[in-house]
Protein backbone atom coordinates (compact mmCIF):
# COMPACT_ATOMS: atom_id res chain seq x y z
CA UNK A 1 0.00 0.00 0.00
CA UNK A 2 1.39 3.54 -0.84
CA UNK A 3 2.44 6.09 2.32
CA UNK A 4 -0.47 8.88 0.73
CA UNK A 5 -0.32 11.34 3.53
CA UNK A 6 -3.92 12.44 6.16
CA UNK A 7 -6.37 12.88 3.49
CA UNK A 8 -5.47 11.47 0.59
CA UNK A 9 -7.80 9.30 -1.48
CA UNK A 10 -7.84 5.38 0.01
CA UNK A 11 -8.32 3.40 -3.05
CA UNK A 12 -8.80 -0.43 -3.83
CA UNK A 13 -7.64 -2.18 -7.06
CA UNK A 14 -9.33 -5.43 -7.89
CA UNK A 15 -7.82 -7.04 -10.80
CA UNK A 16 -6.57 -10.67 -11.50
CA UNK A 17 -4.18 -9.23 -13.60
CA UNK A 18 -1.20 -9.03 -11.33
CA UNK A 19 0.86 -6.37 -14.25
CA UNK A 20 -2.30 -4.25 -14.64
CA UNK A 21 -2.79 -4.65 -10.78
CA UNK A 22 1.20 -3.35 -9.94
CA UNK A 23 0.99 -0.92 -12.65
CA UNK A 24 -2.10 0.82 -11.54
CA UNK A 25 -1.01 0.99 -7.80
CA UNK A 26 2.31 2.26 -8.85
CA UNK A 27 0.49 4.71 -10.86
CA UNK A 28 -2.26 5.77 -8.60
CA UNK A 29 0.41 6.18 -5.81
CA UNK A 30 1.90 9.12 -7.92
CA UNK A 31 -1.18 10.77 -7.64
CA UNK A 32 -1.42 10.87 -3.41
CA UNK A 33 -3.63 8.23 -3.04
CA UNK A 34 -3.05 5.56 -0.79
CA UNK A 35 -3.43 2.46 -2.89
CA UNK A 36 -4.03 -1.05 -2.19
CA UNK A 37 -4.25 -4.31 -4.26
CA UNK A 38 -6.88 -7.62 -4.28
CA UNK A 39 -6.66 -10.58 -6.76
CA UNK A 40 -9.98 -11.71 -6.24
CA UNK A 41 -13.35 -10.59 -4.34
CA UNK A 42 -11.91 -12.85 -1.34
CA UNK A 43 -9.11 -10.97 -0.90
CA UNK A 44 -11.48 -7.76 -1.34
CA UNK A 45 -13.78 -8.70 0.90
CA UNK A 46 -11.06 -9.69 3.32
CA UNK A 47 -9.74 -5.97 2.68
CA UNK A 48 -13.32 -4.00 3.15
CA UNK A 49 -13.57 -5.97 6.63
CA UNK A 50 -10.70 -4.72 8.01
CA UNK A 51 -10.40 -0.85 7.14
CA UNK A 52 -12.23 2.17 4.95
CA UNK A 53 -12.09 2.84 1.09
CA UNK A 54 -12.99 5.73 -0.67
CA UNK A 55 -13.30 4.03 -4.49
CA UNK A 56 -13.06 0.80 -5.39
CA UNK A 57 -11.45 0.27 -9.15
CA UNK A 58 -13.38 -2.92 -9.68
CA UNK A 59 -12.18 -5.75 -12.77
CA UNK A 60 -15.55 -6.97 -14.37
CA UNK A 61 -14.12 -10.85 -15.10
CA UNK A 62 -12.38 -12.25 -12.01
CA UNK A 63 -12.18 -15.46 -11.35
CA UNK A 64 -14.49 -16.89 -8.66
CA UNK A 65 -16.99 -14.57 -7.95
CA UNK A 66 -16.97 -11.85 -10.69
CA UNK A 67 -17.22 -8.24 -11.04
CA UNK A 68 -20.91 -7.95 -11.66
CA UNK A 69 -21.91 -9.76 -8.15
CA UNK A 70 -18.81 -8.00 -6.24
CA UNK A 71 -20.07 -4.72 -7.23
CA UNK A 72 -23.80 -5.95 -6.13
CA UNK A 73 -22.34 -6.45 -2.81
CA UNK A 74 -20.41 -3.33 -2.74
CA UNK A 75 -23.66 -1.06 -3.42
CA UNK A 76 -25.60 -2.94 -0.54
CA UNK A 77 -22.71 -3.63 2.08
CA UNK A 78 -20.19 -0.06 1.26
CA UNK A 79 -22.96 2.40 -0.15
CA UNK A 80 -20.55 5.12 0.78
CA UNK A 81 -17.72 3.38 -1.77
CA UNK A 82 -17.48 5.02 -4.92
CA UNK A 83 -17.28 2.16 -7.87
CA UNK A 84 -15.25 2.18 -11.17
CA UNK A 85 -15.40 -0.63 -13.33
CA UNK A 86 -12.82 -1.93 -15.73
CA UNK A 87 -13.70 -4.13 -18.01
CA UNK A 88 -11.92 -6.23 -21.41
CA UNK A 89 -15.86 -6.18 -23.16
CA UNK A 90 -16.48 -3.08 -24.26
CA UNK A 91 -19.76 -3.58 -25.28
CA UNK A 92 -22.85 -1.60 -24.35
CA UNK A 93 -24.60 -4.32 -22.46
CA UNK A 94 -22.05 -5.03 -19.69
CA UNK A 95 -21.87 -1.09 -19.77
CA UNK A 96 -25.29 -0.64 -18.34
CA UNK A 97 -25.47 -3.62 -16.67
CA UNK A 98 -22.24 -2.65 -14.18
CA UNK A 99 -24.23 0.86 -13.87
CA UNK A 100 -27.55 -0.61 -13.02
CA UNK A 101 -25.63 -2.69 -10.36
CA UNK A 102 -24.27 0.16 -8.49
CA UNK A 103 -21.00 1.48 -10.48
CA UNK A 104 -20.74 5.26 -10.59
CA UNK A 105 -18.40 5.12 -14.16
CA UNK A 106 -16.83 2.43 -16.03
CA UNK A 107 -13.88 2.00 -17.90
CA UNK A 108 -12.64 -0.42 -20.73
CA UNK A 109 -9.81 -1.97 -21.10
CA UNK A 110 -7.26 -1.31 -22.71
CA UNK A 111 -7.60 2.30 -21.21
CA UNK A 112 -4.58 5.17 -21.14
CA UNK A 113 -3.96 5.34 -16.64
CA UNK A 114 -4.50 8.99 -17.22
CA UNK A 115 -7.88 8.97 -18.20
CA UNK A 116 -8.54 6.57 -15.24
CA UNK A 117 -7.40 9.07 -13.34
CA UNK A 118 -9.33 12.19 -14.60
CA UNK A 119 -12.52 9.66 -14.40
CA UNK A 120 -11.52 9.01 -10.46
CA UNK A 121 -11.71 12.92 -10.38
CA UNK A 122 -14.98 13.26 -11.82
CA UNK A 123 -16.23 10.64 -9.76
CA UNK A 124 -15.66 12.47 -6.82
CA UNK A 125 -16.85 16.05 -8.00
CA UNK A 126 -20.06 14.21 -8.44
CA UNK A 127 -19.69 12.11 -5.29
CA UNK A 128 -17.93 14.84 -2.83
CA UNK A 129 -20.78 17.97 -3.66
CA UNK A 130 -22.84 16.57 -0.17
CA UNK A 131 -19.42 16.72 1.14
CA UNK A 132 -18.56 20.51 -0.29
CA UNK A 133 -22.11 21.31 0.89
CA UNK A 134 -21.43 20.55 4.70
CA UNK A 135 -17.80 22.00 4.73
CA UNK A 136 -19.80 25.27 3.31
CA UNK A 137 -21.81 24.83 6.42
CA UNK A 138 -18.66 24.74 8.90
CA UNK A 139 -17.59 27.98 10.59
CA UNK A 140 -14.15 26.51 11.90
CA UNK A 141 -11.48 23.89 10.71
CA UNK A 142 -9.27 22.00 12.39
CA UNK A 143 -5.94 20.27 11.08
CA UNK A 144 -2.37 19.61 12.69
CA UNK A 145 -2.62 21.93 15.84
CA UNK A 146 -4.27 24.60 13.27
CA UNK A 147 -7.91 26.44 13.83
CA UNK A 148 -8.96 28.45 10.84
CA UNK A 149 -12.48 29.93 11.85
CA UNK A 150 -14.09 31.64 8.23
CA UNK A 151 -16.07 34.00 9.84
CA UNK A 152 -13.54 35.92 12.07
CA UNK A 153 -11.22 35.43 8.75
CA UNK A 154 -9.02 33.98 11.37
CA UNK A 155 -6.07 31.47 11.21
CA UNK A 156 -4.85 30.29 15.06
CA UNK A 157 -1.48 28.14 14.91
CA UNK A 158 -0.75 25.49 17.46
CA UNK A 159 1.10 27.60 20.20
CA UNK A 160 -2.42 29.70 19.99
CA UNK A 161 -1.09 33.14 17.64
CA UNK A 162 -3.59 34.45 15.31
CA UNK A 163 -1.59 34.88 12.08
CA UNK A 164 -2.59 37.28 9.67
CA UNK A 165 -4.50 37.06 6.40
CA UNK A 166 -4.89 38.79 3.25
CA UNK A 167 -8.03 38.51 1.10
CA UNK A 168 -6.43 36.74 -1.38
CA UNK A 169 -5.09 34.03 1.10
CA UNK A 170 -8.27 33.73 3.19
CA UNK A 171 -9.70 32.78 -0.16
CA UNK A 172 -7.18 30.07 -1.13
CA UNK A 173 -7.05 28.77 2.19
CA UNK A 174 -11.06 27.85 2.50
CA UNK A 175 -10.68 26.43 -1.22
CA UNK A 176 -8.12 23.89 -0.04
CA UNK A 177 -9.81 23.48 3.97
CA UNK A 178 -13.58 22.88 2.24
CA UNK A 179 -11.60 20.56 -0.35
CA UNK A 180 -8.91 18.63 1.82
CA UNK A 181 -7.07 15.15 0.14
CA UNK A 182 -8.42 16.74 -3.32
CA UNK A 183 -6.05 17.89 -5.93
CA UNK A 184 -7.07 21.21 -7.38
CA UNK A 185 -5.74 22.89 -10.85
CA UNK A 186 -4.56 26.32 -10.92
CA UNK A 187 -7.67 26.60 -12.90
CA UNK A 188 -9.86 25.05 -10.46
CA UNK A 189 -8.25 27.68 -7.41
CA UNK A 190 -8.90 30.57 -9.93
CA UNK A 191 -12.53 29.52 -9.86
CA UNK A 192 -12.72 29.29 -6.12
CA UNK A 193 -11.39 32.47 -5.44
CA UNK A 194 -12.60 34.73 -7.49
CA UNK A 195 -13.41 38.03 -6.14
CA UNK A 196 -15.32 41.35 -7.78
CA UNK A 197 -12.92 43.47 -8.45
CA UNK A 198 -9.96 41.26 -8.14
CA UNK A 199 -7.93 39.61 -11.00
CA UNK A 200 -6.62 36.27 -10.61
CA UNK A 201 -4.56 34.20 -12.36
CA UNK A 202 -1.77 31.15 -12.47
CA UNK A 203 0.61 33.50 -10.89
CA UNK A 204 -1.44 35.33 -8.38
CA UNK A 205 -2.05 31.52 -7.51
CA UNK A 206 1.03 30.38 -7.21
CA UNK A 207 2.26 33.55 -5.11
CA UNK A 208 -0.70 32.62 -2.85
CA UNK A 209 0.22 29.14 -1.99
CA UNK A 210 3.87 30.47 -1.09
CA UNK A 211 2.46 32.73 1.25
CA UNK A 212 0.36 30.46 2.55
CA UNK A 213 2.95 27.81 2.54
CA UNK A 214 5.53 30.28 5.07
CA UNK A 215 2.37 31.70 7.05
CA UNK A 216 1.89 27.81 8.28
CA UNK A 217 5.26 27.11 8.84
CA UNK A 218 4.89 24.51 6.19
CA UNK A 219 8.67 22.64 5.62
CA UNK A 220 8.87 19.15 4.27
CA UNK A 221 6.46 17.04 4.62
CA UNK A 222 4.00 19.79 3.23
CA UNK A 223 0.72 20.80 4.81
CA UNK A 224 0.15 22.33 0.88
CA UNK A 225 1.89 19.99 -1.45
CA UNK A 226 2.48 20.48 -5.27
CA UNK A 227 1.35 17.56 -7.99
CA UNK A 228 3.56 18.00 -10.75
CA UNK A 229 1.38 18.84 -13.58
CA UNK A 230 -1.72 18.69 -11.69
CA UNK A 231 -2.27 21.70 -9.15
CA UNK A 232 -2.11 21.72 -5.72
CA UNK A 233 -2.89 19.04 -2.59
CA UNK A 234 -4.22 20.50 0.82
CA UNK A 235 -2.84 17.29 2.37
CA UNK A 236 -4.31 17.01 6.04
CA UNK A 237 -7.59 15.44 8.03
CA UNK A 238 -10.10 17.75 8.72
CA UNK A 239 -11.31 17.99 11.93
Amino acid sequence: MSKGGPGALRCLVVDDDAEIRHALQDYLQSFAMQVTAAADGVEMRRLLGSREFDLVILDLMLPGEDGLSLCRWLRQQHRETAIIMLTAQGDPVSRIVGLEMGADDYLAKPFEPRELVARIHAVRRRLGRGEEAASSARREFRFEGWRFDRLLRQLVSPEGVVVALSSAEFRLLLAFAERPGRVLSREQLIELTRAPGVEVNDRSIDLGVSRLRQKLGDAPPRLIRTMRGEGYLFDVQIS
